[in-house]
């Protein structure tokens, strides 16, 4: 089985590349599923319900999200409304937030699967364990998935990197994003999970993770607020390939796929 997620998609040159270039992956991959981190598809800053229903349908089976998933309030009832949707949260927010982390289902030709997303803690919103609800999340799977990806969206390598371990061989894959960088560290953990501590960013890369460079080098001279547009240049595909063993769960290979 063959599991293609695509890194953070960025603004309007991000869906713009996905939507170009998706469809020849399709053809020159075959990948069974297709995933994607969707939170910064609104202009760099969350996402809305039409722009859900514009990325779903270019044939991407579940969005995971991270922080910026609650900077457009008009997600909040779409949220609450498709509790069964393919649009997700990360699942360690506090049990009030609206939307929820987990979703399980199965391909076209009847592989089930699970999606999880999580959020780390280092240097990000001081929410719920992400160990822990991992742990809570993988006791409510049925055994019979096999199939487990977990999007970790956090900020300091070392975190992903311990989530990496402390799930290995009980889940199919770890997949960072949310730094915007791909990483140069894809791998096979010991006991069968993928894991890259980040996918990196679908986005223009002429840019400051994703932003026009003048107005964010400015900020970090003045400190003062500032209004931060997309950048345009560069623009690139960034994510990963997995080959997996749909009996096992198991990954057998993880490869990075950049394209422009």
């Amino acid at each position: 089985m063959r599991i293609l997620f695509i890194g953070d998609i960025f603004g309007h040159p991000g869906r713009r590349m996905v939507k170009e270039i998706l469809p020849h992956l399709q053809g020159e991959l075959k990948p069974d599923l297709v995933l994607a981190n969707a939170e910064n598809a609104a202009a760099g800053f969350g996402i809305t319900p039409p722009l859900v229903e514009e990325l779903l349908d270019l044939g991407i089976a579940v969005l995971t999200s991270g922080n910026h998933i609650w900077d457009k309030k008009e997600i909040y009832p779409y949220l609450r409304e498709h509790l069964d949707g393919r649009l997700l949260r990360p699942a360690n927010y506090p049990i009030e937030a609206p939307g929820r982390g987990l979703y399980v289902a199965e391909t076209p030709s009847g592989i089930r699967y699970a999606v999880l997303n999580l959020q780390g803690r280092v240097f990000m919103p001081s929410i719920d364990c992400p160990f822990r609800k991992a742990d809570a999340l993988l006791g409510s799977i049925p055994p019979e998935v096999n199939i487990r990806i977990v999007d970790f969206h956090a900020e300091a390598t070392s975190e992903k990197q311990a989530m990496g371990w402390y799930l290995d061989g009980r889940v199919t894959a770890v997949l960072g994003t949310h730094t915007h960088v791909p990483t140069a560290d894809e791998t096979i953990l010991p006991q069968g999970t993928a894991y890259i501590t980040d996918l990196g960013m679908t986005g223009p890369y002429e840019s400051i993770i994703g932003m026009e460079r003048q107005a964010v080098m400015q900020k970090f001279l003045d400190q003062l607020p500032a209004r931060f547009e997309v950048a345009s240049g560069d623009v690139r595909f960034a994510g990963a390939l997995l080959e997996v063993d749909p009996q096992t769960g198991r990954a057998l290979s993880i490869s990075r796929v950049v394209r422009k």
